[in-house]
């Protein structure tokens, strides 16, 4: 399982990452994807750990954190599609014809 990490700070790097989750469990995986024109941070990660049961408990204890000053959210990530995109629910907005 892959732990989506979000509303980070545009200063958090993979080492600070990897230095919180490695409470959890051992960290196999960190992606900071970026901006392709700005090469700029996107404030958003995602991380593996080795144990399931130690993603769980990480992602119980850290959404909702207040890390480098902001609130992050932790949680499952979505899974990926064929053609290797998460996964994004979105709610399309509905117009009304009645005025």
């Amino acid at each position: 399982m892959t732990i989506y990490v979000g509303n980070l700070s545009y200063r958090a790097t993979e080492a600070d990452l990897k230095a919180v989750f490695t409470d959890y469990g051992e960290v196999t995986r960190v992606e900071l994807p970026t901006d392709r024109e700005s090469g700029r941070m996107r404030g958003f990660a995602f991380v593996d750990l080795s144990d399931e049961a130690h993603e769980d408990v990480a992602i119980a204890e850290l959404d909702g954190a207040e890390w480098m000053g902001r609130q992050i959210r932790v949680n499952k990530a979505k899974p990926r599609d064929e053609s290797g995109n998460r996964r994004i629910n979105r709610v399309k907005k509905q117009e009304s014809f009645d005025e």
